[in-house]
């Protein structure tokens, strides 16, 4: 009998998810024109570099969830304790290959939502892409040098009777707001103008699924 190692398992579906991930990825069709160029150098870091789903790579792959009510009038914020500013919700792949997997964990994480589903947005349910810089900063007291976030971006609805809390060591806040309050109440000006803003237009265009 022919015993298949456990660490070739894990490994194959590991390579599994980065072809799904990736395959999904070329089939995505872009926004606008900053999707079409962090498109390509989304592709490129994963066909180029192996090390991309973890944080030693200086671009490495990170994943948001950008949440609505079920009438897509409302949004799911936090105040980001290093960003000092309201925020979407996201983090690292840290090695995990399944990145919608990832975006509903930092939800629950971060926000306490446990019920949201993920909204059907073409392959591989992936609403939007981005390449965010991320300046230097410390983080449980040690610096954090300056990088980029290979972001995947995934639609959520959730239930905003549903109980929230915060995460302390990530942020100080969350709440639900009315959608242009995201560019209203952020603090950063390029995610504002650049990505709140096309989420908003991009959201838009899909009927809501009440």
């Amino acid at each position: 009998m022919i015993r298949t190692n456990d660490n070739d398992m894990q490994h194959d579906a590991s390579e599994e998810e980065v072809a799904k991930l990736r395959d999904a990825i070329v089939a995505f069709e872009p926004f606008n024109e900053q999707e079409a160029a962090d498109k390509q150098v989304i592709l490129r870091a994963l066909e180029t570099d192996q090390d991309c789903f973890n944080r030693s790579a200086q671009a490495h792959m990170a994943c948001s969830i950008w949440v609505v009510d079920p009438a897509y009038a409302q949004t799911l914020l936090v105040y980001h304790n290093i960003y000092d500013s309201w925020s979407w919700i996201g983090g690292h792949a840290d090695g995990e290959r399944n990145l919608r997997a990832v975006a509903l964990c930092e939800l629950e994480e971060e926000t306490g939502v446990r019920h949201a589903r993920i909204v059907p947005c073409g392959p591989g349910d992936i609403f939007s892409l981005e390449v965010l810089t991320v300046d230097g900063h410390e983080k449980h007291g040690q610096y954090v040098s300056s990088h980029l976030h290979l972001n995947v971006t995934y639609l959520a609805v959730a239930d905003p009777e549903e109980a929230t809390r915060i995460k302390p060591d990530e942020n100080s806040g969350v709440k639900w707001a009315p959608l242009e309050d995201a560019i209203r109440l952020s603090t950063e000006p390029w995610i504002r103008d650049r990505i709140y803003r096309k989420l908003i237009d991009k959201l838009a265009q899909i009927q809501p699924r009440i």
